[in-house]
């Protein structure tokens, strides 16, 4: 069976416990689920994985290079995550970022990203659906068999 990497940066492990007023109330589990089922369609399965450690993430990476595409979130990384950046600039299949928040609605050190430039697309300020709508744009970038 194809896969897809769900990636999930630093701090994402304690969603629906953290920031609900900013993250929302969905936990990551329940956001795998939904992703699941968005690439079910597909024949897909998820692999997921969330990391605080930026090399760690990195590791992942490299470990997942045979999956159709990503869903990566990449959390705060995205803002200085050079050596993440460059393991994505490496990552060979399609890969959508996605961002519970608007990131350009809240502080001004948020609204650079060194990982936006290399996705095939970005997705923000939608909360968890914005992690399904990752997942939907993935099934149309990926080539039918």
């Amino acid at each position: 069976m194809r896969s897809v990497l769900l990636l999930n940066g630093p701090n994402l492990g304690t969603l629906g416990k953290r920031q609900p007023e900013i993250y929302g109330t969905d936990t990551l589990a329940e956001i795998e689920a939904a992703v699941a089922e968005e690439v079910g369609a597909r024949g897909w399965e998820v692999v997921s994985e969330q990391r605080n450690g930026e090399g760690e993430l990195v590791d992942v990476l490299q470990r997942h290079d045979d999956v159709v595409g990503a869903v990566v979130n990449p959390g705060a990384l995205m803002i200085a995550g050079w050596s993440l950046r460059d393991a994505l600039a490496d990552f060979a299949p399609p890969w959508v970022e996605v961002h519970l928040s608007n990131v350009w609605g809240r502080e001004a050190f948020r609204h650079t990203s060194v990982t936006a430039p290399l996705a095939s697309g970005v997705v923000m300020g939608m909360g968890a659906l914005g992690y399904r709508l990752a997942a939907r744009a993935l099934t149309r970038l990926v080539p039918e068999d």
